[in-house]
């Protein structure tokens, strides 16, 4: 089965926010979180709960938990087998914030308006 491709979703400044995001975490919760991409680029959209969840409008998150820390990167899917990440959050409270939706979604646009696929 051929594999999907993870691709880093970077701004017009050349930085990478999901990337960045995934740095700063601690070894263990970047260990799983990684691992978990790994998993999704293996998978792709048959990933599902509990480690990939479909949010809104084509965007997901994937979940990854590490004792009482958890951590959620967003993304979505573009035709040819890529997954585009986004963004990424320390999840602190039941729901998704909807300004780490509404920005996953402002890279998506802005992604597919560069047509960079």
């Amino acid at each position: 089965m051929e594999e999907f491709e993870i691709i880093f979703y970077d701004k017009p400044d050349g930085t990478e926010p999901a990337k960045e995001f995934i740095l700063s975490l601690d070894d263990k919760m970047r260990a799983k979180v990684l691992s978990l991409l790994e998993l999704l680029s293996v998978n792709g959209s048959k990933f599902r709960e509990p480690y990939s969840k479909h949010i809104v409008d084509g965007i997901f998150e994937l979940r990854a938990k590490v004792g009482s820390s958890i951590s959620r990167v967003l993304y979505f899917f573009v035709v040819g087998k890529k997954i585009v990440v986004t963004n990424g959050f320390i999840k602190k409270t039941q729901k998704t914030p909807k300004n780490e939706i509404e920005l996953a979604k402002k890279y998506r646009n802005e992604f597919i308006n560069r047509g960079d696929y």
